[in-house]
Order: C-alpha cells, then sequence, then structure tokens
C-alpha cells in the first residue's frame, strides 16, 4: 500500500514536468524561421493549400489559443497527421513503439549482464590486473562512436560469421529477439563503462561493511556473500545511474535503429526529420520525453523495492 501511494504521488509529480514538454514541444513548430506551414509543405507550395494547413493546425489564430488546441487534441488522443502519408500519427507511432521498447529493454540486460560479473570481479580484486584491466578496457566504450561501434559489430558477427542478421527486425519473438542482440551489444557498450565504475565504487563500500563481515562468519560461501549480500546492496545507487543513462539511451536508439533497419521510433524520427514531416517529429519528441520521465521514475520505484530503508516520499 505504501508503495502505490508512493508510486500515486511520483506519477502526479510528472504533470508539471509533462505539461512542460508539451509547451516545449508545441514551440518547436513556431521556432522554425519564417511560415511554419510553407516549411513543413516544402518549396514553392500552392497559396491554397499553404493556408489551408495554416487553417487546419490553427496557425491563423493567437499563440495562446493555438496552444489550448494543441492541448485539448492530445487529451483526445489526437497527435496529428503525416504529411508524408496522410496517416494519423497515433497509428504510425503505436506499432513503431514495440520494437523502440524491446531495444531498450535488450540494451538494459547486456548491460547488467555485463556490468554485475565485472564491477564484481574488480572489486574483489582491488588494485590487482584484473581490476587495472575491467577499469581501463570498457572506457574504450566511451570514446567510441555507437554508428561505428554498430559497423563493427555487423562486420565481426554477421557478415563475417553468419551469427546474427545484419538488419531488420524479424517476424516471430525468436527472430526478433535474434535481431536485437547486435544493436543491444552496442547500446550496452556505451553504458557499460559508467554502470562498471559505479558498481565498483558501491561494492568497495558495502564490502567494508560490519554485515558483510558477520555473513562470512556464519560460514557463507564467498559466492553467496557477494551475490545476495554485497551486490543486491551495492546495485542500488547503479540503479539511479542506470536510470538516468536509461533515458539517453532512448534518444540514442534513433542511430541504432536507423543502422539495424529496426522499425522504431527512432528510425520513425530521423525518416520524419528528412520528409520534413513535422507532425510526426512533434508528436515523437513528445513520446520521447514522456518515456525519459517514466524511465526515471520506474528506476526511483525500483530502487525502493530493493531497499525497504529508503523511504517513500
Amino acid at each position: 500500500m505504501r508503495e502505490l501511494r508512493y508510486l500515486v504521488r511520483r506519477l502526479l509529480q510528472m504533470v508539471p514536468v509533462v505539461f512542460g514538454l508539451t509547451l516545449l514541444v508545441f514551440l518547436l513548430i513556431h521556432l522554425v524561421p519564417g511560415d511554419p506551414a510553407r516549411t513543413m509543405l516544402g518549396p514553392r507550395p500552392p497559396q491554397a493549400v499553404v493556408d489551408a494547413l495554416r487553417q487546419e493546425w490553427g496557425l491563423d489564430r493567437p499563440l495562446v489559443e493555438q496552444f489550448l488546441l494543441f492541448v485539448t487534441r492530445l487529451l483526445q488522443g489526437d497527435l496529428g497527421v503525416s504529411l508524408a502519408s496522410g496517416v494519423p500519427a497515433g497509428d504510425l507511432i503505436s506499432d513503431r513503439v514495440p520494437p523502440t521498447l524491446a531495444l531498450v529493454l535488450v540494451g538494459t540486460v547486456f548491460t547488467l549482464l555485463i556490468s554485475v560479473p565485472l564491477a564484481t570481479l574488480a572489486a574483489v580484486n582491488l588494485n590487482r590486473w584484473p581490476d587495472h584491466v575491467i577499469r581501463a578496457v570498457p572506457l574504450l566504450g566511451l570514446g567510441m562512436p555507437s554508428f561505428w561501434v554498430a559497423i563493427i559489430l555487423i562486420l565481426a558477427l554477421a557478415l563475417t560469421t553468419g551469427w546474427f542478421p545484419a538488419g531488420g527486425y524479424g517476424s516471430n519473438l525468436p527472430e526478433q529477439f535474434h535481431a536485437l542482440v547486435l544493436p543491444g551489444l552496442t547500446i550496452a557498450i556505451a553504458l557499460t563503462p559508467i554502470t562498471i565504475r559505479s558498481l565498483r565504487a558501491a561494492l568497495l563500500e558495502v564490502l567494508d561493511a560490519d554485515y558483510i563481515a558477520t555473513a562470512r562468519s556464519k560460514g557463507l560461501t564467498e559466492g553467496r556473500v557477494l551475490f545476495f549480500h554485497a551486490v543486491r546492496n551495492a546495485i542500488i545507487p547503479t540503479i539511479t545511474v542506470l536510470g538516468v543513462n536509461i533515458g539517453w539511451l532512448i534518444g540514442n536508439t534513433l542511430i541504432v535503429e536507423k543502422i539495424f533497419a529496426i522499425p522504431g521510433i527512432g528510425a520513425l524520427m530521423v525518416d520524419a526529420i528528412l520528409e520534413r514531416d513535422f507532425p510526426i517529429v512533434q508528436a515523437l519528441a513528445l513520446i520521447f520525453g514522456v518515456l525519459v520521465v517514466l524511465v526515471n521514475v520506474l528506476a526511483d520505484v525500483t530502487r525502493s523495492l530493493l531497499d525497504p530503508r529508503l523511504k517513500l516520499t
């Protein structure tokens, strides 16, 4: 019950943030130099078409009225209509959300699968060669652009060996997971240097705690002490770090999805920008912002569930 009240409170705290996002997204179209309608329609559009679009979007009304109209349409589930395809933005985007969420989930799982063992190995071998190697090698991931990592993985694990597809998404769950392995690794390589450093630092602090010495004195195996006592407590601050960086990860999917031909909202955003499809860009900007806020709320709730000592306030 306490957790439910906390979750409701955090969701209510999202309201002003989402309102601010809505205002920023609304202003996107008005930051375009010149007439937004002419910009969206491309070079030399007929004046009648420009006037019709201005009337449809309410661009001929005062700015406050335009914003109220925009919010009213959002509350009704109307995200606009694609200029490129004439399809409602909601219908176009709804088909693209699952691949993006699946990619974020696979990237997060791979990040944890890589970070937890390596950070633990580094912490128990403090200032020895495994610690130095683990601290140094993953840092290369911070300096390598995602598109370069993606290309290297495609060359090494797709084109050369044929173990994984070089692109596409598949038509069923096994094929989709198989297709998301390389994109997930691309994301994980960028995130693991941060999570390894965070978890290693937390583990070093936890391993000196009295309850770890007590657990060892009871005759528990070192593996049980590490993974059921030390890692469980040390991973809590790492969850916060991971939650913040998943927000960055959601934005980073634009490049990864385009390279691996994954039909997610990131690839849709790139296509919409190239096609000057402002209604889709506007809708996706709002969705990306809301997803980032939701991920941070979920990270806070997860952190509180892992450590009941934290106050849910």
